[in-house]
């Protein structure tokens, strides 16, 4: 095969290469390498198949391959949506693709497959000097099969024809410089040898292709199928499980961190790969799935229940998932003591944005220290888990959807079980925090009032948030808060004090609002949540 080398480190370990079209074929073709089954849809459609050509014939760069050659026996994917890659038998070793599937299918489907083979099929229009999907049924002749371009006869035959047509001498010119650079285009192929799966693992976590981010999931799936296994599979029996409570949409990668915190008390790179291990013994791994997904739940029901978090959009961290996990399948109830340090775990980690860049490692330590402090009250005390923002903190945060502190905000506010600021009605805290929605959240100092007051003042302070249902927020719409809350007031009658203190806001008889300012709200309101802080800090139900 015609290969440039390019690079070889020291123990031929990486290498780098420019092998032409036709060579990449050919491996393919013998089994050499192959496109690896990240269990994701192809997503490439039929216009983007076409671009990746029309960059061919301009010379246009598209991005090099990385491959990952090793003697282990990978699940890979034949069919691709409309492409489809030969049926070969295994060898070992073998190249798999870790990066550029997309574009290794369409090369091979275009340039590589037989003509009666099935999948994508394409032609060079040489009149418009374009690339056509080919009609399975008439083809004119100034369009170019593509599949033709390294068969000598169907290709010389193809030119003489082109000789009948009135502008053959303009045609003959395009279809040769056709010809030309496509079997002339070399493509930077980087070849991984002999790496673990372990030692691949970072590489492939770090790797995106086409805006669609790899995981050690996907690698995972792919390294422990066998004819009898599939993760995938196992994986999804526990997102169904999950479905009815609305935690179906669960990462697989967060699901392997939940295998292996209890399978191994660790949620580390190397133990969750370690999971591989498990895979050639049915028995094994389906008691491991079976006693996750039943701490999983206890877990989520801890999270539903408790915390009032209908939905993995507003989980401060994924952190609290695992532990929890981690917590339920050594523990299948907790007495009261136990759930009061829970929640002290919960709120003061969530405030305290414990674990804020944290690494699986940090992760992995919080396993065993809060196990034995729920369970036990042992090895750590609650300070150990962070404080409630100080007051500061507090008065100058700002309400961000993807903020923990943000989130913890919002669930300590369901907790209150809130009432309408409008009519006193209650506020369905489930439909509002099941997905995340700006109208369940409330600007008392509504953002188009504070913008003609000022357009730099910050408009989504934290203390300036209060949970109002959609309908009733338009109501509010941009008025002045030193108008519409007296209003609200005088309207809610006796119900005004436990509406508004359902809210953690200041009552009716402790501020003046008929003369409200933000300021002065926010410094009343800030000694309120405070102390509802201290309390959920505490343990407090």
């Amino acid at each position: 095969m015609r290969y440039i080398q390019r690079m070889v480190t020291t123990g031929n370990r990486l290498s780098t290469n420019t092998p032409y079209i036709r060579d990449l074929n050919a491996k393919i073709r013998a089994g050499e390498m192959k496109v690896p089954k990240f269990q994701r849809p192809f997503v490439w459609t039929e216009d983007q198949a076409l671009a990746l050509l029309d960059s061919l014939r301009r010379n246009y760069p598209i991005g090099s391959l990385l491959l990952w050659r090793t003697p282990d026996r990978l699940k890979t994917e034949r069919d691709l949506g409309l492409f489809q890659l030969p049926s070969v038998d295994d060898l070992s070793p073998t190249e798999y693709v870790l990066d550029g599937q997309q574009r290794v299918t369409v090369l091979y489907s275009v340039f590589g497959a037989e003509d009666a083979d099935p999948g994508f099929k394409a032609a060079f229009d040489l009149r418009s000097q374009e690339f056509v999907v080919l009609s399975e049924t008439e083809t004119a002749a100034h369009q170019f099969p593509l599949r033709w371009l390294y068969q000598t006869t169907p290709l010389l035959n193809f030119r003489t024809r082109i000789q009948d047509l009135a502008d053959a001498s303009e045609l003959q010119t395009r279809f040769d410089a056709l010809v030309n650079v496509l079997t002339g285009y070399q493509i930077p192929v980087v070849t991984l040898r002999d790496l673990s799966l372990e030692e691949v693992g970072p590489i492939f976590e770090r790797i995106n292709s086409s805006g669609t981010p790899l995981s050690i999931f996907d690698l995972m799936v792919a390294a422990t199928w066998s004819d009898g296994f599939d993760l995938n599979d196992k994986v999804d029996e526990i997102t169904v499980a999950l479905q009815p409570k609305n935690y179906g949409d669960i990462r697989g990668n967060t699901v392997l961190k939940c295998l292996a915190a209890v399978q191994y008390d660790s949620v580390s790179r190397e133990r969750v790969i370690g999971l591989r291990k498990l895979s050639p013994d049915p028995k094994q791994i389906n008691k491991l799935v079976q006693k996750t997904t039943k701490a999983i739940l206890r877990a989520v029901d801890q999270l539903l229940t408790e915390f009032r978090i209908y939905s993995l959009d507003f989980l401060p961290y994924e952190a609290h998932l695992l532990i929890l996990t981690h917590v339920f399948a050594k523990h299948r109830t907790l007495n009261a003591n136990q759930m009061k340090r829970l929640r002290q775990w919960f709120w003061r980690t969530s405030f305290s944005e414990r674990y804020r860049g944290t690494n699986d490692a940090f992760v992995t330590k919080d396993l065993s220290v809060v196990e034995q402090f729920v369970a036990r009250g042992v090895g750590a005390v609650a300070s150990d888990f962070g404080n409630p923002p100080s007051g500061t903190e507090l008065r100058n945060a700002v309400f961000r959807k993807n903020n923990s502190r943000s989130r913890a905000f919002t669930l300590a506010l369901a907790k209150q079980h809130p009432k309408n600021l409008t009519n006193a009605s209650p506020i369905d805290t489930a439909d509002a925090l099941s997905v995340y929605n700006k109208k369940q959240f409330h600007h008392i100092f509504p953002e188009a009032f504070l913008r003609k007051l000022d357009p730099k003042i910050e408009r989504s302070r934290l203390l300036n948030f209060a949970m109002l249902s959609a309908s009733e927020n338009n109501l509010v719409s941009d008025a002045d808060p030193s108008v519409y809350l007296p209003k609200l007031i005088a309207d809610l009658g006796n119900e005004a004090d436990a509406v508004f203190a359902s809210n953690l806001i200041p009552l009716p008889g402790d501020y003046d609002y008929a003369n409200a300012k933000l300021e002065t709200f926010i410094a009343a309101r800030l000694p309120i949540f405070e102390a509802r802080l201290v309390q959920l800090c505490d343990g407090a139900a």
